[in-house]
Order: structure tokens, then sequence, then C-alpha cells
């Protein structure tokens, strides 16, 4: 049995959910989310409650049950209340600048690194601070992830791109002996 599978999820009275024809639609007051739906559960939206039953019993049955849970929850809660990452940025020279549809970052190389802010997100760029928001939460966290993947910390000194509640184990340099 799936624990989150089996929970029911509770829609807000702002919000309304449509299934038909393989697709589930959210809409809320942030805005709309759109996702398929696999022929091996059976969705139902009855008085403000969805909840999602396998067909069958097999392993992927069961597993998609839980997936799919989860994902209907994040939808209602991004349509509703919306998902934010932060990123720190830390270096000599590393900076950050959002020009139209492009983030442009400074990361030390030889060369700016210039990534395409998808559709549906949000970028507010502070001081070595970047605030990722969006309704979507597989896209607000992969961009995210992206952005990170740049240029990763380093366990010396520090310095790279890390979440804002992310704890980085410093090591100790070499060691002068006399």
């Amino acid at each position: 049995m799936s624990r989150i599978g089996k929970q029911i999820i509770k829609v807000p009275e702002k919000t309304t959910c449509e299934i038909k024809e393989g697709l589930i639609t959210v809409t809320g007051p942030l805005g709309t989310l759109t996702r398929s739906l696999p022929a091996r559960l059976t969705f139902n939206f009855q008085d403000g409650i969805i909840s999602v039953i396998p067909k069958g019993t097999a392993p992927a049955d069961r597993s998609l049950w839980g997936t799919y849970g989860a994902h209907l929850k994040n939808m209602v809660a991004g349509v509703n209340v919306g998902f934010k990452k932060v990123l720190l940025i830390e270096g000599v020279g590393y900076r950050v600048a959002v020009g139209g549809t492009t983030l442009t970052l400074s990361l030390g190389f030889s060369h700016p690194v210039e990534l395409p802010i998808p559709a549906g997100l949000k970028l507010t760029v502070d001081k070595g601070q970047i605030t990722i928001e969006g309704i979507d939460r597989e896209l607000v966290g992969q961009f995210s992830a992206v952005i990170r993947g740049k240029k990763r910390v380093e366990p010396y000194k520090g310095k790279g791109i890390r979440y804002d509640d992310e704890i980085i184990r410093r090591k100790a340099g070499k060691k002068v002996t006399a």
C-alpha cells in the first residue's frame, strides 16, 4: 500500500480541477497546470477532494499510485501558494544578471555563462542571491539545479553556487609544518 497514494488531496475553494481524456487541469489564483494521466490509475474528483486509485495490483501500478498522488498534491499547492528556491553565490568576482529572458552568470570562467529562463518562472536577483519562483515545482527545482550545477561549491574556500539552506562541509587546507 502506498502511504502517499492513499491520502486524499483537498482542493481549496478558489481552485478548480478538471479530469478529461487522460489529462488533469488544475486552475487556481496563480495560474493553470496540466498533466497527462496514466491509464493504470483511476482519478476521482468530488466535493473538493481528489482521490487516486490503482486499477491493478502490479508493482508498477502501486509505484505510479504514490507518484501521481504527490504530483497532484504539488499541482494544487503550486496554483494556490507557488514554490520558491533561493540560491546564494559566493566568490570574488562572481556576478549574476537577468536580461529579458536570459540569466547571465560570471563564475570565474573565461566567458559568461548564459541560460535561457524557462517560461513560467520569475527570477529575482539581489546581491549574491538568486530567487526562483513559479507554480510548477518540477520546473523551479530543475532550473535551480541547472544553475547550481554550473559552479558547485568547493569544500576548501566555499566558493560557488549553493542553496540557501544547504550546509557545506568545509575541509582544512594544507597544514604548514614547522
